[in-house]
């Protein structure tokens, strides 16, 4: 049997896949149920998959299915807030200090030789007070070239989108296309440099047309085990 918020957060997601096709996003829902952070839409989520009342679909961002309703599926799906109504809510000035918000968790990306940057669907639990304004996302470092600058292999680095950074920005740059680094940005002679901060590694130099500025790192997120 299902809960409350549960029941109005399936009914919610049906409602909107039948009327546009698309799942409503995270802020939708938590605004749409009147909830504090986006943690607490995670959690319902989680708990609707576990019982076999929706799935996620893999390699598509905000792709949820519903694949049943319960047997007492009487309620009403909850009206989507206004853009007034959730201006309203909002706190007068920034998020609050212990609210924690989900944002996309992107794969790995290496801080060493470059691999691919992987695009999942998993998402991130990250405190707000880490984050700025802005869109960000999240990639698991793999390797040690970052680690002077107290980036380590495992950490999480949370990423602001952008496409421009100034010299000695750490950014997460796409080279060629094709692979994605985490490094130090830095331009001479017309070129592109890269560099670690690792004495055991070389920066590595391309052409301002092989790599492209996906983000700048803007913090991190560490387990412990």
């Amino acid at each position: 049997m299902l809960t409350r918020k549960q029941h109005e957060l399936l009914r919610f997601i049906q409602v909107r896949l039948e009327e546009s096709g698309i799942s409503p996003s995270f802020e939708e829902m938590k605004e749409a149920l009147d909830l504090k952070s986006k943690s607490g839409v995670h959690r319902l989520i989680s708990a609707l998959e576990e019982r076999g009342f929706i799935r996620r679909l893999p390699n598509r961002a905000r792709a949820l299915e519903v694949l049943r309703q319960p047997e007492d599926a009487t309620s009403k799906p909850p009206k989507p807030a206004s853009a007034k109504e959730i201006a309203s809510r909002a706190p007068a000035v920034g998020r609050p200090a212990n609210d924690v918000i989900e944002i996309p968790l992107h794969g790995r990306i290496a801080a060493g030789v470059p691999i691919e940057a992987l695009e999942g669907q998993s998402s991130l639990p990250v405190p707000a007070a880490l984050l700025g304004s802005g869109d960000h996302y999240a990639l698991e470092v793999s390797g040690d070239s970052m680690v002077e600058a107290g980036i380590l292999d495992g950490d999480f680095a949370l990423v602001k989108r952008t496409t421009t950074a100034r010299d000695g920005e750490i950014v997460v740059a796409l080279i060629r296309g094709e692979e994605a680094t985490l490094k130090y940005l830095r331009r001479e002679d017309g070129m592109v440099r890269l560099d670690p901060a690792n004495a055991a590694y070389e920066p590595q130099i391309y052409g301002p047309d092989e790599v492209e500025v996906q983000g700048k790192l803007a913090g991190l997120l560490r387990r412990y085990h």
